[in-house]
């Protein structure tokens, strides 16, 4: 079974959001919504499209814990119910349910590190 398809977000944390966002945006040009930038690809193989997500957060948030880390990293999966079925098996940590909304379904891990890794079914 194959597990992660691609990165799916790259989230971090920020001292100051606002002149993180506004520096982005002046030297590279990013184009920045309330929810950071969601950057659209092709698959070459598939056609298929999707998008990977970069958004900063506010240093304080309590959105990473229990990581004690200052990011997350989002991956792309296919069947994420069997995923989860199989990481239980191998005794990784499930943070939570899966969680479904229109555009895809999501569940929280964490590595051998304790990182916070999010889990994400798209609904491409």
């Amino acid at each position: 079974m194959k597990k992660v398809t691609g990165i799916g977000g790259i989230f971090f944390k920020t001292k100051d959001k606002n002149a993180v966002n506004n520096w982005y945006k002046k030297n590279l040009g990013l184009e920045i919504s309330p929810y950071g930038v969601s950057f659209q690809w092709k698959d070459k193989e598939s056609g298929n499209t999707g998008t990977t997500q970069w958004t900063p957060f506010e240093d304080d948030t309590t959105y990473f814990e229990p990581s004690q880390k200052d990011f997350m990293i989002n991956y792309r999966v296919e069947n994420i119910e069997l995923l989860v079925e199989e990481l239980k098996k191998e005794n990784v940590e499930i943070l939570d349910e899966i969680q479904t909304y229109d555009y895809g379904k999501f569940v929280h891990i964490l590595d051998l590190e304790n990182n916070k890794i999010q889990l994400w079914e798209p609904i491409d």
